[in-house]
């Protein structure tokens, strides 16, 4: 009976001296974080604005990180091919993503089987900030302004217009205009936004609503004409140029924003390193400065949580517009 006690005590002991060790072990492993490269997932195509923006953020992250910060574009689908990978990653802070209100949003509606849900699926980092999006016709369109594009839309249903694909703020942009303004337009969707300002560069739709940074170039170059912006205020990059709210389409406001996640059921203390470590990042002038020229709107530093707020709001706001209108992609 005692050496039978005794084996009992040696098996508990054993046993306890095992868990602590496994607990301290995955205790050094979280705090080692990252223990190797991290991926950064971006949902649309090289040359968008999400693009640009994880490149930029990507490189001062690698330096803050000691690890490679691989930039990931997979664009189609609206994204959803990019955040159901996302999605299915290791919670362990190795894979994240930077997403959009197109892909975090926009896609929970128009989608049936989008892959992923993304009140579920995903813990918010933090929210970079966002930008305004630009109508825009080919340079020798004869519509040079909204209300000329009004008319016509109403006199010839079907205009069409493009997109960086199914989902994207330049989707609904369109769809947002089509619906305050009863015109019915139709909605060519593009494997990325380069590929979708081309086809209005080169006339092959009527117009697009594209994020103003991957626009601005060329409508300086004249090989594009902007009428107008979709934010309630002017664009600092083009301070003349009207709002659609002020150019007929009173209330039109379609702001997109950008913000980093992670796989749900990453722990906390590394949700909180890429958030602090981000947040240094883009709070250095020199990136503030970098990425204001491009017209970019960064947003207040703010906790998780608050980013997780805007896309409970953002949920309430956008899928009955959608689907008033029965906007779908399957």
């Amino acid at each position: 009976m005692n050496l039978d006690r005794a084996l009992t005590c040696a098996y508990r002991a054993a046993a306890c001296t095992a868990l602590a060790f496994s607990l301290a072990s995955g205790a050094h492993a979280q705090a080692r974080f990252p223990s190797h490269a991290v991926k950064l997932l971006v949902p649309l195509a090289a040359g968008s604005t999400a693009d640009i923006l994880s490149r930029t953020i990507g490189a001062e992250l690698e330096k803050s990180l000691g690890q490679p910060v691989v930039v990931d574009d997979k664009p189609g689908a609206g994204g959803t091919i990019a955040m159901a990978e996302l999605a299915r990653s290791a919670p362990d802070g190795h894979t994240i993503a930077f997403a959009s209100q197109g892909t975090l949003v926009f896609n929970q509606a128009l989608y049936s089987k989008p892959g992923y849900d993304s009140l579920k699926d995903f813990a918010p980092i933090l929210l970079v900030g966002g930008v305004s999006n630009v109508m825009i016709v080919p340079p020798k369109s004869p519509y040079k302004t909204v209300a000329e594009v009004i008319a016509a839309a109403k006199a010839k249903p079907g205009m069409m217009f493009s997109s960086g694909g199914s989902g994207t703020s330049h989707h609904l942009s369109g769809v947002l205009f089509g619906q305050m303004t009863g015109t019915q337009l139709t909605h060519v969707p593009y494997k990325g936004a380069p590929q979708g300002i081309v086809a209005v560069m080169t006339g092959e739709v009527d117009m697009g609503f594209f994020n103003t940074p991957t626009v601005i170039a060329q409508i300086r170059e004249n090989k594009l004409r902007a009428l107008g912006v979709t934010s309630v205020n002017r664009s600092p990059l083009l301070p003349d140029l009207p709002t659609l709210d002020t150019s007929g389409v009173k209330g039109y406001e379609v702001n997109t924003w950008f913000g980093f996640v992670a796989p749900a059921g990453t722990p906390g203390e590394v949700v909180s390193r890429l958030h602090d470590e981000i947040a240094k990042i883009v709070q250095t002038p020199a990136v503030r400065e970098k990425l204001a020229a491009q017209g970019f709107e960064l947003a207040p530093v703010q906790a998780p949580a608050a980013f997780s707020a805007l896309i409970k709001e953002d949920m309430a706001k956008w899928p009955p517009i959608i689907k008033a209108v029965g906007a779908k992609v399957d």
